[in-house]
């Protein structure tokens, strides 16, 4: 009898993280102005550390939340003051098998520290509007680079 309690308290368990992860989910979603957006969060390894998530754009900042977690808060918040993108490319090598084949790479400067995102290349010209938008009266950064990679 004790194994099928266990058994049963494991399954309400998973059942109940589960549920969490759709609420939430559900919650960050119904608001619009969310973007599928991959982050990468560690450079170890050429092509690995992409982690999956989605984007909120609010006000003047992208906020990132990963795709699989419990937290409510953002893991990464990036702002539109102080983001550039340097440039774009098409996944490579490894990263062609952690993301769908239509997205785009964007190398940005965030306060003068680097980031990697990836979005679908549908996505990105939304992005790109959005970052060079700016409230009357305010200066948007300049992106560097402009030219589309070779498909």
């Amino acid at each position: 009898m004790e194994i099928v309690e266990g058994i049963g308290i494991g399954v309400a368990v998973v059942v109940v993280a589960l549920l969490i992860l759709f609420i939430r989910r559900a919650l960050f979603t119904r608001s619009g102005g969310i973007i599928r957006l991959s982050v990468r969060v560690t450079t170890v390894l050429d092509g690995r550390g992409w982690s999956p998530g989605f984007g909120r754009f609010a006000g003047d900042q992208l906020r990132w939340y990963r795709m699989f977690s419990f937290a409510l808060r953002p893991k990464r918040v990036l702002s539109r003051k102080g983001l550039a993108v340097e440039r774009r490319r098409l996944p490579e090598g490894q990263e062609r098998f952690s993301m769908p084949a239509d997205w785009v790479i964007l190398r940005c400067t965030s306060n003068h520290a680097p980031v990697e995102i990836a979005m679908a290349r549908s996505t990105v010209t939304g992005f790109l509007s959005w970052l060079e938008a700016a409230p009357p009266g305010a200066v948007s950064p300049r992106m560097a680079s402009q030219d589309w990679p070779a498909a």
